[in-house]
């Protein structure tokens, strides 16, 4: 896989040296500016292609939170993860660089383990969803004959079969595809499987969350668990039901971006889906049952 390029603004030059040497391992080429200013013309650039943005906050003249917002104001960056480093780490603070687009946080100083876990992490995030919308558009116009019908599905590799099928039904595929491969995830990982989230979290830090659900799905108390998803087209929306059978779990605090979570490297996608994915998102019952809504111009 060739290198993917970072750029890397933070005004103090130790920062930039630190960075670089936590990530000199990894498959990554970065380019490091002190002048946000100058960072920001490097991104007008034609020929610069970020895969990912590791911002610092605090800065003389425009401010990394200024920056941050001029990035996620241009539609051709909008696939690009923006991590945002920072001491200043009030749940004030934090909300502020979240709404303001930052999907990654770190508060100074911080681990060279928690920086290469978010890079990582961002970065497969990105190709993920860059991946599903390629795929989204790939199908026939006969698709969208479809009035109802429902899959079943068990792994990860079934999940990212269906969601570009069931994706190209909406008027903008591009934009569905994540939110309901987020959905279609969890009903496999933390419905079916059982992972909590505190256990994604350090899965995720130790790079061993996609064997760790190999692993359950092979257990006796797991295995042949299914999920469904049941997609219904009616006049002005497209729903989509996603159901497992597990125990359900507390939805509600993940509809929100939470402060209190912004610095795990999981716990976005139900919050991201509401936001750019869905007209509506509702849970029913334990949780274990959610029904994504996608409006349909007249």
């Amino acid at each position: 896989m060739s290198s993917q390029r970072v750029l890397v603004v933070d005004d103090e030059p130790l920062n930039l040296l630190l960075i670089e040497n936590f990530l000199e391992e990894e498959n990554v080429t970065l380019e490091t500016y002190s002048d946000p200013l100058a960072a920001w013309d490097r991104l007008q650039d034609e020929t610069a292609d970020f895969a990912l943005v590791i911002l610092d906050r605090l800065m003389p003249g425009l401010d990394g939170l200024e920056l941050l917002r001029r990035i996620k104001r241009e539609q051709r960056f909008a696939e690009i993860p923006v991590i945002m480093q920072t001491a200043a780490s009030s749940p004030d603070q934090v909300r502020e660089g979240l709404e303001a687009g930052a999907y990654y946080y770190l508060t100074k100083p911080y681990a060279p383990e928690a920086l290469i876990s978010i890079v990582r992490g961002a970065l497969a995030d990105r190709q993920g969803r860059l991946t599903l919308r390629s795929q989204a558009s790939r199908f026939e116009e006969a698709q969208r004959l479809l009035t109802a019908a429902e899959y079943r599905f068990a792994t990860l590799d079934d999940v990212s079969r269906l969601v570009p099928v069931l994706a190209d039904l909406c008027p903008e595929p591009g934009r569905v595809a994540p939110g309901l491969s987020d959905l279609m995830v969890n009903a496999v990982e933390h419905g079916n499987l059982g992972i909590t989230y505190r256990e994604k979290a350090l899965l995720k830090w130790e790079g061993d969350w996609e064997a760790e659900i190999r692993r359950r799905a092979e257990l006796p108390q797991f295995k042949g668990r299914m999920a469904s998803v049941r997609v219904e087209r009616h006049g002005d929306r497209i729903e989509f039901t996603i159901a497992d059978e597990g125990a359900g779990f507390a939805w509600q605090k993940f509809l929100e971006f939470d402060p209190e979570r912004a610095f795990d490297p999981n716990g976005r996608g139900i919050a991201m889906a509401r936001m750019t994915s869905f007209s509506r998102l509702e849970y029913r019952g334990a949780g274990n049952v959610v029904v994504a809504t996608v409006g349909v111009a007249g």
